[in-house]
């Protein structure tokens, strides 16, 4: 154990002391501030999560001795015991360990709740989102915070080094954010810029191979990630690259149980386990029809890639309708409960009606509705009920 904590702390030393992005997304100081013993961060791959940790690493004001950034994908750590190795660390006078890509170990809710229960030592872990927490007693122990894409309000604050602000909903209803109109920047150039590049922090790493490396990271979510929860056999990954082709080049309104398990040669039944798989692993989003919240009314869900950046790399000529709706999901689930409406397109926290098209939409399918809105692209500023699609982006 000796040669295998010398070996990780010289990794350690090394990535802790390479060079970081100066810019710190919304939760680091939730990180920072937090008192919890166990921090979980998790997130889709590319988001961030690796860059957050050490950033939070870098910051602690402690002995650096006492600091350790492991990731449990390295090959040191293959046969492992991570409590044994935590223990380890502890002993010689660790205090804080970084534990990156955990769910690459299998017993890592066993050893986690081991390490919160015999050791004095505060832990951050990061895991995919695929990940599945099964022990309701080990989640109640620690924090879990979860790691978006960029929004494009922190796309805007990378590109131009602006502070800009937050919005909530009840603000971009109000028409709270004219003021960013005012900016350097032109912002439906830059909105139409950000749904096709921008939505993962490694565009900013090399924007010219963007687009592969969104496809090398569906291929590392399909191929490690869900193969390892033991969900997914890998005989099955083809079927789901056909279902995630379907749902790309669908409009959502059109997606039929029945019809995507045909063209994707899936059975139904393996269909909603894949569904929730992909879901889970933020490949898709899900949204529900509205009439489930009070029954059991077996109504099809609206199907979307999990964001527009994946509609890009995935098809070359997106549905427009499918662009815009998707953009909406993405960033409005991160913050509110949402459900697909009967009576125009959205019902977001059981109280407002979204309608979402182009500058020449009417509210012809709203307007006898309460608290109805009409999201429109291609427009800059809007005014009473009507709402430009950009400012969804600044949800968070």
């Amino acid at each position: 154990m000796q040669d295998i904590l010398q070996r990780a702390k010289e990794l350690s030393i090394r990535k802790i002391n390479s060079t970081l992005p100066s810019y710190k997304r919304f939760l680091f100081e939730n990180i920072k501030n937090s008192t919890s013993k166990i921090i979980g961060i998790y997130g889709s791959r590319g988001v961030g999560k690796t860059t957050l940790i050490l950033q939070y690493l870098k910051s602690l004001e402690i002995d650096k001795n006492k600091i350790l950034y492991i990731s449990l994908d390295h090959p040191l750590f293959v046969n492992v015991n991570l409590f044994e190795f935590v223990e380890y660390f502890y002993k010689l006078g660790g205090e804080v360990i970084a534990i990156d890509e955990v769910h690459e170990y299998r017993e890592f809710e066993r050893d986690l709740k081991s390490i919160y229960d015999f050791l004095d030592i505060k832990v951050v872990f990061s895991g995919s989102s695929a990940l599945k927490i099964t022990n309701p007693s080990f989640v109640r122990r620690f924090s879990m915070y979860h790691l978006p894409i960029l929004s494009l309000r922190e796309f805007l604050e990378i590109t131009y080094d602006v502070k800009l602000p937050v919005f909530e909903l009840k603000e971009i209803l109000n028409h709270s954010y004219i003021d960013i109109v005012s900016n350097e920047f032109r912002i439906l150039e830059e909105f139409n810029a950000f749904l096709k590049s921008g939505n993962y922090a490694f565009y900013f790493e090399d924007k010219e191979k963007y687009q592969d490396r969104i496809i090398d990271t569906i291929n590392t979510i399909l191929y490690v990630d869900l193969i390892s929860t033991d969900e997914i056999s890998p005989e099955k990954i083809d079927s789901l690259k056909k279902l995630l082709i379907n749902i790309c080049f669908s409009k959502p309104v059109e997606l039929s149980m029945e019809k995507l398990a045909k063209n994707s040669g899936i059975t139904k039944k393996s269909l909603y386990k894949y569904l929730e798989s992909l879901n889970r692993a933020e490949l898709i989003n899900r949204v529900m029809n509205e009439a489930k919240r009070f029954s059991s009314i077996k109504k099809p869900d609206k199907l979307y890639l999990a964001n527009t950046n994946l509609l890009f790399a995935m098809c070359s000529n997106p549905e427009i309708g499918n662009i815009r709706e998707t953009f909406f999901v993405s960033f409005v689930k991160e913050k509110y409960e949402i459900y697909f409406a009967n009576k125009g397109d959205f019902l977001i926290d059981d109280k407002y009606v979204f309608e979402i098209g182009g500058k020449n939409k009417t509210n012809k399918q709203i307007k006898e509705l309460k608290n109805a809105f009409l999201v429109k692209d291609d427009i800059e500023i809007g005014s009473g009920n009507i709402i430009p699609l950009w400012t969804f982006g600044f949800l968070y």
